[in-house]
């Protein structure tokens, strides 16, 4: 459960960036990023209300979380004191104005801040929580319809690995 609520966590970040194509090691790429290029991912997060999305996606989580297992009610404090400690915004912001400023330009990061500032760019941050959930939920359907099939080529391909038997 712990990597679903990562997972989802995670994709807080996802609607302002959703034509980004990052990777793990463009994190930590060496570059530097100009002060103009920081503000205007600062710029671009603010608009984008990612503190206020966070903190509201770590709710949903938890109260997901013990929806599903109502014996977790009893460590909630403690799941939202860890949360709070590794995925608040406090203490991911620096993180995330650094991935922003190294996966766009200062130029394309004020036009994503325009945009969302603009009453579509606003629908987007409002809906994209619930479409990001809905899709989910299509997906892991689509995983469940189809499990049979992945279940039966991975017994396959044991079953032909294996030496014979004499």
């Amino acid at each position: 459960m712990k990597k679903y609520l990562i997972l989802a966590v995670g994709l807080a970040f996802a609607a302002p960036a959703a034509t980004a194509q990052s990777t793990a090691s463009a994190a930590g790429a060496a570059a530097p990023i100009s002060a103009g290029q920081r503000k205007a991912a600062e710029e671009l997060l603010a608009a984008t209300d990612s503190e206020k999305n966070l903190s509201a996606t770590i709710d949903r989580l938890l109260a997901a979380q013990i929806e599903q297992n109502p014996g977790m009610k009893a460590v909630e404090p403690e799941m939202r004191a860890y949360l709070n400690k590794y995925m608040s915004w406090q203490s991911m912001k620096d993180d995330m104005v650094q991935l922003y400023a190294r996966e766009f330009t200062e130029k394309e990061l004020k036009e994503l801040t325009k945009f969302y500032q603009t009453p579509t760019g606003r629908k987007t941050i409002t809906k994209m929580p619930q479409l990001m959930q809905a899709g989910m939920e299509i997906g892991q359907k689509r995983m469940q319809e189809h499990l049979p099939e992945l279940q039966q080529a991975i017994s396959e391909k044991l079953k032909a690995q294996q030496p014979a038997v004499k």
